[in-house]
């Protein structure tokens, strides 16, 4: 079977197993060999290269453009990252990745920050040349891949090697209809709840009940990250002490929350989530027109999220929200975004969880990694 063939046979996303094939076959070539762990049930980590350009303004290449090309235009200074360097909050820097790519003509690719860049609320984007849009990779290209990197809250430590995204390889369209996620969630439970709102997706509630303290209502709900902190080790997970980079939210009588413009907040899902060994999933922004605010950087969701050997236990989703110019009114239980499921080509030799020791499993209002 020809390479092209052999990742294009069927409708899905490529697991990890296919994703360590396909580079074997030269569809994605690394400057340096994959490290432990780079690999993940449906994705592959994206590492940053050795050198950085803090550039004027956030840019694409356009249809026939070369990401390189607009670096020479618009690179105000580069800077070495082999020893770690500080990228400021408020500054777009864009540095080349280790990984290449030359993907066979049915397989294309999207990118995501990985879930602790999101939690960081660093805003993080993957480019690659000739594309119109961040984040996404045609079928078939050939050629390099850069990150563009801007912290928005939090000044931030990376090096060479350091990961802030990952890359998900797809054939065809393997994203589930309604009527098949209706099928799913009687079968395996894929949210918690009840009676699942699904309709171009499953959708998602922020949860502002909280953790009840005697039944007074005023349990934790989530944290408003503070201004002017110290900076974050990307690379250094338990280093930084809670209380000097958040405070706390609890809820309040009327189980709502006022996001103030430009802060951001870690909130939680009022439901559970399963993603079971057969789907992986993408958290989908949610409709602007129901309000100026945005929920959720990192939306991958591997196989194995929430999902246990006795059947879908489920885990709460982590909710990265920023409101924008106004202040907005989150309610106890209102929607702010869709879960999109999507089939796998086949079962991955790796699940999210125990197989790997994720961080995030099982989880309920959890902080990034970096924090104790």
């Amino acid at each position: 079977m020809s390479k092209e063939s052999k990742f294009a046979a069927a409708d899905g996303i490529l697991p990890a197993q296919a994703i360590r094939a396909l580079a074997e076959a030269g569809g994605i070539t690394p400057s340096e060999p994959f490290g432990q762990g780079q690999v993940q049930p449906a994705s592959v980590d994206l590492r940053l290269g050795a050198r950085a350009h803090r550039v004027r303004a956030s840019f694409l290449p356009g249809p026939g453009g070369a990401v390189a090309e607009k670096l020479d235009d618009l690179t105000l200074h580069t800077f070495d990252l082999e020893d770690g360097a500080v990228l400021e909050t408020g500054c777009v820097y864009v540095v080349p990745l280790l990984e290449w790519l030359a993907l066979p003509s049915g397989i294309a690719a999207s990118a995501n920050p990985k879930s602790s860049t999101g939690r960081l609320d660093v805003f993080t984007r993957v480019i690659a040349d000739g594309v119109t849009a961040f984040d996404q990779v045609p079928a078939g290209y050939r050629g390099p891949l850069y990150a563009e990197i801007c912290p928005q809250t939090f000044p931030i430590v990376v090096r060479k090697g350091s990961k802030l995204s990952q890359l998900r390889f797809r054939s065809g369209d393997p994203r589930e209809t309604d009527d098949a996620l209706r099928r799913l969630q009687a079968e395996q439970t894929l949210v918690s709840g009840g009676d699942a709102d699904i309709q171009d997706g499953i959708a998602l509630s922020v949860d502002l009940k909280g953790f009840e303290k005697g039944g007074d209502g005023t349990g934790l709900v989530g944290y408003r990250a503070k201004r002017h902190t110290g900076v974050v080790d990307v690379d250094q997970p338990g280093a930084c002490a809670i209380a000097d980079y958040w405070e706390p939210v609890f809820a309040d009588s009327k189980r709502r929350l006022i996001l103030d413009p430009d802060q951001f907040y870690i909130l939680a899902s009022k439901e559970a989530v399963h993603i079971p060994p057969t789907h992986a999933a993408e958290m989908m922004p949610f409709n602007p027109l129901v309000g100026e605010f945005r929920v959720h950087y990192a939306g991958f969701m591997d196989p194995g999220f929430g999902h246990s050997a006795a059947g879908g236990s489920g885990s709460r989703v982590v909710l990265e929200v920023r409101s924008h110019k106004v202040p907005f009114i989150l309610e106890d239980g209102q929607i702010v975004g869709r879960l999109v499921y999507e089939r796998m080509t086949e079962l991955p030799d790796q699940l999210y969880g125990s197989d790997l020791g994720s961080h995030y499993q099982a989880q309920g209002l959890k902080l990034s990694k970096h924090f104790k």
